[in-house]
């Protein structure tokens, strides 16, 4: 199964992201959401 976003869904999700720091610095947003993705799709208990 395919659980990545497609260059064409991320260049649609990105400008929805807040691009402002604040506090903690932020990680790779493609990435985070790559994983939770991936938890919803394959019903991967969360801990």
């Amino acid at each position: 199964m395919h659980y990545e976003l497609a260059d064409y869904e991320w260049t649609a999700i990105k400008p929805m992201l807040p691009n402002e720091p604040r506090g903690v610095p932020r990680v790779n947003d493609r990435r985070v959401l790559n994983g939770i993705f991936w938890v919803l799709r394959s019903g991967t208990p969360s801990a």
